[in-house]
């Protein structure tokens, strides 16, 4: 049984993944921490983590970069794993995940979802066969309440499809400020919010009279859930290091 610490279990993503967690038979929350208090959980929760008393196999993060410090702090200190599920960090943020994971083991992710990674490898596949001939455009789209934009998966489609490029693309989120045409070395970034959108990624490829455009769409907010559960109990004892979704794909595939 794996022990979990959810952080965040007042938001949205929280509440979907403690609905989650009672019918798994694998996992179960011991606490959570949230800065705005007490729910009608069977669980305690804290509003920060100097309050904890618990220590569980691994903590799940899905509340903002704000409780970053506080979270690292924690699991150094109890040398606790954590699935780091939050979007948004700044690249100094990220470093400090980057270097927590030498003492710790750190699954970071910007999309829990099978099939966005799945998204992700097959943008790679198509830019090693079109990558050089096409523009590449990225459109994500998310519900009005998303406060970072680009989306965290966004990026991360965007970053491999970089892999796979000969040379270091310029990543052009907004071109309104831009008087000239677009230049082969772009990949264009671009963000919709509106309504209820889950979460739908776009990647196009655009060349000479023909496009290819690979599509996702999530559903629900279920899928994000299950994916952090799936984490949870696959770095459970794992060795300090940086674990993403493909690791736990491979490891399940063995």
């Amino acid at each position: 049984m794996t022990e979990i610490i959810l952080l965040g279990c007042n938001g949205k993503m929280g509440h979907v993944v403690a609905e989650a967690v009672k019918n798994s038979d694998s996992c179960k929350i011991v606490a959570g921490v949230d800065a705005f208090g007490e729910n009608d959980y069977d669980f305690p929760i804290y509003k920060n983590f100097s309050e904890v008393k618990e220590i569980p196999n691994v903590i799940i993060d899905f509340s903002n970069p704000a409780s970053l410090d506080g979270l690292l702090k924690y699991s150094l200190n109890n040398k606790v794993p954590a699935v780091i599920c939050t979007t948004g960090y700044s690249p100094e943020e990220v470093e400090k995940i980057r270097k927590a994971s030498e003492e710790i083991a750190v699954f970071y992710s910007g999309n829990m979802s099978l099939g966005v990674n799945l998204l992700i490898e097959l943008a790679k596949q198509a830019t090693k066969v079109l990558g050089n001939d096409f523009d590449i455009e990225i459109i994500e789209k998310h519900h009005n309440l998303k406060v970072d934009a680009p989306s965290g998966t966004a990026l991360m489609i965007a970053d491999g499809i970089s892999e796979e490029l000969k040379k270091e693309p310029q990543y052009v989120y907004d071109r309104h400020n831009y008087r000239r045409k677009r230049s082969k070395n772009e990949i264009g970034i671009h963000a919709v919010r509106g309504g209820t959108i889950v979460g739908e990624h776009d990647v196009i490829f655009a060349g000479h009279d023909e496009v290819v455009t690979i599509s996702h769409q999530s559903q629900s907010k279920g899928l994000f859930a299950t994916g952090a559960i799936n984490a949870a109990v696959f770095l459970k004892d794992k060795p300090a290091g940086m674990y993403n979704m493909s690791q736990m794909l491979a490891d399940k595939l063995k």
